[in-house]
């Protein structure tokens, strides 16, 4: 395994991150700095990074079914929940692949393959995201074409691709961008408030009967299905 996918499957960051650390000399094989991309250090090598010690980790992909009231980040300054507080200690440290609203429940995807974290999130690739959302009134269905349409949100035209009524009050949309609150943002911009949001897939992963609080490891058939979807994606011009 070469240097930068040692590192990288350490939890460590993307393989390009991992170059980054080796270029500057913070990477060292049995005491000795090591600048060569193509080292492939063995388990009986002694890998330090800035003089910690690194461990190769399995592989590990999982879904989790987040709840209300947890934020996306390790830590929190305000001492709030954490999704990693969901997570047994003994797992390989993990990446959260997006990132959901403390108040949005749902389908997250964390992996400690950095590669594939940051190929999930990158803008280009537009991953379809499906949410259910539950509002404090009737949804006006005359609404929908301006939804398609966009509205401004920080500097770009944020855009709902589908709207689809379950009941009055509640829909079902999908999304390829990911800007932060996106859908409580477009909402609210039409006079409406989202009292619920939950996220039921991502590309072709379903989050189907996963308890709340609860994760599962991806399938090798799951994590193909997402793959090579992000690989194959290309923009949307607009």
């Amino acid at each position: 395994m070469r240097l930068n996918r040692f590192l990288a499957a350490a939890g460590l960051g993307s393989r390009r991150h991992c170059d980054e650390l080796i270029a500057a000399g913070r990477v060292t094989i049995n005491g000795r700095v090591c600048t060569d991309f193509s080292a492939q250090p063995t388990e009986r090598d002694h890998v330090k990074v800035d003089g910690k010690l690194v461990h190769s980790e399995r592989r590990l992909d999982i879904m989790l079914h987040k709840p209300a009231g947890f934020v996306s980040t390790r830590s929190d300054p305000n001492a709030r929940d954490t999704i990693f507080d969901l997570l047994p200690p003994h797992l390989p440290r993990l990446f959260n692949i997006g990132r959901l609203d403390a108040q949005t429940e749902g389908l997250l995807l964390l992996t400690n393959d950095g590669d594939l974290a940051q190929r999930l999130t990158h803008p280009r690739y537009k991953i379809e995201k499906e949410y259910e959302v539950t509002l404090d009134r009737p949804w006006d269905p005359t609404l929908a074409p301006k939804l398609h349409k966009g509205v401004m949100l920080d500097g770009q035209r944020a855009r709902i691709d589908s709207v689809h009524l379950i009941k009055p009050t509640r829909l079902r949309v999908v999304l390829r961008q990911g800007i932060n609150r996106q859908i409580r943002r477009m909402f609210y911009e039409f006079g409406y408030e989202v009292k619920k949001l939950v996220r039921i897939r991502i590309g072709r992963l379903r989050l189907g009967d996963l308890p709340r609080g609860h994760w599962r490891p991806l399938s090798s058939s799951e994590l193909k299905s997402i793959q090579p979807r992000a690989a194959r994606l290309t923009p949307r011009h607009s």
